[in-house]
Protein backbone atom coordinates (compact mmCIF):
# COMPACT_ATOMS: atom_id res chain seq x y z
CA UNK A 1 0.00 0.00 0.00
CA UNK A 2 1.41 3.38 -0.96
CA UNK A 3 1.24 6.54 1.11
CA UNK A 4 -1.15 9.16 -0.23
CA UNK A 5 0.81 11.97 -1.79
CA UNK A 6 0.52 15.39 -0.25
CA UNK A 7 0.68 18.39 -2.51
CA UNK A 8 3.93 20.30 -2.56
CA UNK A 9 3.74 23.56 -0.62
CA UNK A 10 6.15 26.34 -1.48
CA UNK A 11 6.53 29.82 -0.08
CA UNK A 12 6.10 32.61 -2.62
CA UNK A 13 6.57 36.36 -2.16
CA UNK A 14 6.38 39.11 -4.80
CA UNK A 15 10.16 38.60 -5.18
CA UNK A 16 9.62 34.93 -6.11
CA UNK A 17 9.85 31.54 -4.43
CA UNK A 18 12.09 31.20 -1.39
CA UNK A 19 12.89 28.92 1.52
CA UNK A 20 10.42 29.17 4.37
CA UNK A 21 12.14 30.05 7.64
CA UNK A 22 8.88 29.65 9.58
CA UNK A 23 7.40 26.40 10.87
CA UNK A 24 3.82 25.82 11.98
CA UNK A 25 3.72 24.58 15.57
CA UNK A 26 0.80 23.32 17.65
CA UNK A 27 1.95 24.67 21.01
CA UNK A 28 4.26 27.18 22.65
CA UNK A 29 6.61 24.30 23.52
CA UNK A 30 8.17 24.84 20.10
CA UNK A 31 9.65 28.13 21.30
CA UNK A 32 12.06 26.16 23.48
CA UNK A 33 13.89 25.17 20.29
CA UNK A 34 15.57 27.26 17.65
CA UNK A 35 13.73 28.73 14.72
CA UNK A 36 10.69 30.82 13.95
CA UNK A 37 7.23 29.49 14.73
CA UNK A 38 3.64 30.22 13.75
CA UNK A 39 1.35 29.34 16.64
CA UNK A 40 -2.42 28.85 16.66
CA UNK A 41 -4.31 31.77 18.18
CA UNK A 42 -5.02 30.11 21.55
CA UNK A 43 -1.38 29.03 21.99
CA UNK A 44 -0.21 32.56 21.20
CA UNK A 45 -2.71 34.14 23.60
CA UNK A 46 -1.65 31.68 26.31
CA UNK A 47 1.94 32.95 26.27
CA UNK A 48 3.19 35.19 29.02
CA UNK A 49 3.42 38.82 27.83
CA UNK A 50 7.17 38.92 28.52
CA UNK A 51 7.71 35.73 26.49
CA UNK A 52 5.76 37.27 23.58
CA UNK A 53 7.87 40.44 23.71
CA UNK A 54 11.21 38.65 23.99
CA UNK A 55 10.37 36.17 21.21
CA UNK A 56 8.83 38.71 18.80
CA UNK A 57 11.31 38.10 15.95
CA UNK A 58 10.58 34.38 15.97
CA UNK A 59 6.88 34.48 16.76
CA UNK A 60 3.91 34.44 14.42
CA UNK A 61 0.23 33.65 14.89
CA UNK A 62 -2.19 31.72 12.67
CA UNK A 63 -5.78 32.91 12.48
CA UNK A 64 -8.60 30.76 11.15
CA UNK A 65 -11.52 32.49 9.39
CA UNK A 66 -13.68 32.32 12.53
CA UNK A 67 -11.00 33.78 14.83
CA UNK A 68 -11.53 37.38 15.83
CA UNK A 69 -8.80 39.75 14.70
CA UNK A 70 -9.58 41.99 17.67
CA UNK A 71 -8.10 39.35 20.00
CA UNK A 72 -4.60 40.20 18.72
CA UNK A 73 -5.12 43.88 17.81
CA UNK A 74 -3.36 45.14 20.95
CA UNK A 75 -0.63 42.49 20.63
CA UNK A 76 0.50 43.15 17.05
CA UNK A 77 3.68 44.85 18.31
CA UNK A 78 4.65 41.43 19.71
CA UNK A 79 4.41 39.64 16.33
CA UNK A 80 6.54 39.44 13.21
CA UNK A 81 4.00 37.52 11.13
CA UNK A 82 0.26 36.93 10.97
CA UNK A 83 -0.81 33.88 8.92
CA UNK A 84 -4.40 34.01 7.70
CA UNK A 85 -6.01 30.71 6.73
CA UNK A 86 -8.06 30.10 3.61
CA UNK A 87 -9.35 26.56 4.30
CA UNK A 88 -11.85 26.65 1.43
CA UNK A 89 -12.04 28.68 -1.77
CA UNK A 90 -15.46 30.06 -0.85
CA UNK A 91 -14.51 31.45 2.57
CA UNK A 92 -13.26 35.01 2.13
CA UNK A 93 -13.21 36.19 5.75
CA UNK A 94 -9.41 36.20 5.79
CA UNK A 95 -9.39 38.72 2.93
CA UNK A 96 -11.02 41.22 5.28
CA UNK A 97 -8.59 40.41 8.09
CA UNK A 98 -5.61 41.02 5.80
CA UNK A 99 -6.93 44.39 4.69
CA UNK A 100 -7.75 45.42 8.28
CA UNK A 101 -4.29 44.44 9.51
CA UNK A 102 -2.78 46.94 7.06
CA UNK A 103 -5.38 49.74 7.00
CA UNK A 104 -6.88 49.85 10.49
CA UNK A 105 -4.06 48.41 12.59
CA UNK A 106 -1.04 49.52 10.48
CA UNK A 107 0.61 46.13 11.00
CA UNK A 108 4.05 46.26 9.40
CA UNK A 109 5.04 42.62 9.82
CA UNK A 110 4.44 39.90 7.26
CA UNK A 111 0.87 38.94 6.36
CA UNK A 112 0.81 35.39 5.02
CA UNK A 113 -1.96 33.49 3.23
CA UNK A 114 -2.17 29.77 3.97
CA UNK A 115 -4.43 26.98 2.75
CA UNK A 116 -6.44 27.25 -0.47
CA UNK A 117 -4.57 30.07 -2.22
CA UNK A 118 -5.87 29.92 -5.78
CA UNK A 119 -4.95 31.46 -9.12
CA UNK A 120 -7.69 34.09 -9.22
CA UNK A 121 -7.22 35.10 -5.57
CA UNK A 122 -3.52 35.95 -5.60
CA UNK A 123 -3.77 39.38 -7.30
CA UNK A 124 -6.49 40.44 -4.86
CA UNK A 125 -4.45 39.26 -1.88
CA UNK A 126 -1.47 41.27 -3.10
CA UNK A 127 -3.60 44.40 -3.39
CA UNK A 128 -4.94 43.93 0.14
CA UNK A 129 -1.47 43.80 1.72
CA UNK A 130 -0.61 40.10 1.83
CA UNK A 131 3.09 39.65 1.16
CA UNK A 132 3.74 35.92 1.73
CA UNK A 133 1.86 32.91 0.35
CA UNK A 134 2.02 29.19 1.10
CA UNK A 135 1.17 27.82 -2.33
CA UNK A 136 0.13 24.21 -2.91
CA UNK A 137 -2.28 24.63 -5.83
CA UNK A 138 -0.51 22.98 -8.82
CA UNK A 139 -1.90 25.44 -11.38
CA UNK A 140 -0.77 28.44 -9.36
CA UNK A 141 2.64 26.87 -8.69
CA UNK A 142 3.13 26.39 -12.43
CA UNK A 143 2.04 29.93 -13.28
CA UNK A 144 4.25 31.48 -10.64
CA UNK A 145 7.19 29.39 -11.86
CA UNK A 146 6.51 30.94 -15.27
CA UNK A 147 6.35 34.43 -13.77
CA UNK A 148 2.62 34.88 -14.39
CA UNK A 149 0.76 36.46 -11.47
CA UNK A 150 -2.45 37.20 -13.34
CA UNK A 151 -5.12 39.66 -12.35
CA UNK A 152 -7.24 42.24 -14.06
CA UNK A 153 -6.09 45.39 -15.80
CA UNK A 154 -8.71 47.62 -14.17
CA UNK A 155 -9.59 48.07 -10.51
CA UNK A 156 -12.78 49.64 -9.23
CA UNK A 157 -11.93 49.98 -5.57
CA UNK A 158 -9.00 51.44 -3.63
CA UNK A 159 -6.96 49.08 -1.45
CA UNK A 160 -3.70 48.97 0.50
CA UNK A 161 -1.73 49.18 -2.77
CA UNK A 162 -3.15 52.39 -4.19
CA UNK A 163 -3.59 52.85 -7.90
CA UNK A 164 -2.77 56.03 -9.81
CA UNK A 165 -5.79 58.17 -10.59
CA UNK A 166 -7.37 57.73 -14.00
CA UNK A 167 -7.91 60.69 -16.29
CA UNK A 168 -11.19 61.73 -14.60
CA UNK A 169 -12.86 58.78 -12.92
CA UNK A 170 -11.67 56.39 -10.22
CA UNK A 171 -13.07 53.43 -12.16
CA UNK A 172 -10.56 54.10 -14.96
CA UNK A 173 -7.62 53.10 -12.84
CA UNK A 174 -5.23 50.79 -14.62
CA UNK A 175 -2.52 48.51 -13.33
CA UNK A 176 1.11 49.48 -13.90
CA UNK A 177 2.87 47.10 -16.25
Amino acid sequence: MTEPTTPETRLWTPEGFREDEWAHAESADALAGNGRFILPLQAFLGLDAEVRRSAKERLGVALQPGDQLEKIADLLDQLSLVALAFPAFNDGRSFSKGELLRSRYQFEGAVRATGQVLVDQLPHMLRLGFDEFEISNPVLLKRLDEGRIGGLGLYYQPTEASEPKGPKYSWRRVRDS
